[in-house]
């Protein structure tokens, strides 16, 4: 397909596209000619995957860069995998998290880290439990994937949930 029809498929505006080409996070088509190139379906799967790691992955072209990077050529290790993902994610660290809280003046009731500590390590267990591994390339895709665009997910479930104790105790 032609560029035209690969924005089309995609959602994804030509000059976008010439844009991610040109930053190299698409790879090139087949060269027909000086100023026109084929693209397949391995095309349009990593535009969508660049749309969801700069949307609701938040991530900036660097990070998506070595996103694509360790899927394209996986580390070593599956533990080596989660840290490629947590630098992409990468915002600010426990400390600086409760830094801002205290300078805020905001005070957590007597338990909560220790409560959202024994949920978040459910949660991980849970989906380090559910890393494939029949292949790296599968690893990667999982691990990465799932850090960078389950995060705004789970924020989301967080926002939903409060709602609903809200409702529950002041509706």
């Amino acid at each position: 397909m032609r560029i035209s029809e690969l924005a089309s498929r995609t959602d994804v505006p030509v000059a976008t596209i010439k844009f991610y080409l040109r930053e190299r996070l698409v790879h090139e088509g087949v060269r027909t000619a000086a100023t026109q190139a084929q693209y397949d379906q391995s095309h349009v799967a990593r535009l969508r995957l660049i749309r969801a790691l700069l949307g609701p992955g938040g991530l900036s072209i660097a990070a998506a860069h070595q996103v694509i990077q360790a899927i394209e050529e996986p580390p070593e290790s599956v533990y080596e995998l989660l840290g490629v993902a947590a630098n992409a994610v990468a915002g600010p660290n426990l400390e600086d998290a409760l830094r801002a809280l205290d300078e805020a003046g905001f005070q957590l009731p007597e338990g909560a880290l220790d409560l959202y500590q024994h949920h978040m390590r459910q949660i991980a267990e849970f989906e380090i439990d559910n890393v494939p591994t029949d292949s790296p390339a599968a690893a990667v895709r999982y691990v990465v994937l799932g850090t960078v665009l389950l995060e705004p997910v789970i924020l989301a479930l967080r926002r939903r949930a409060e709602e609903e104790a809200s409702a529950r105790r002041f509706g």
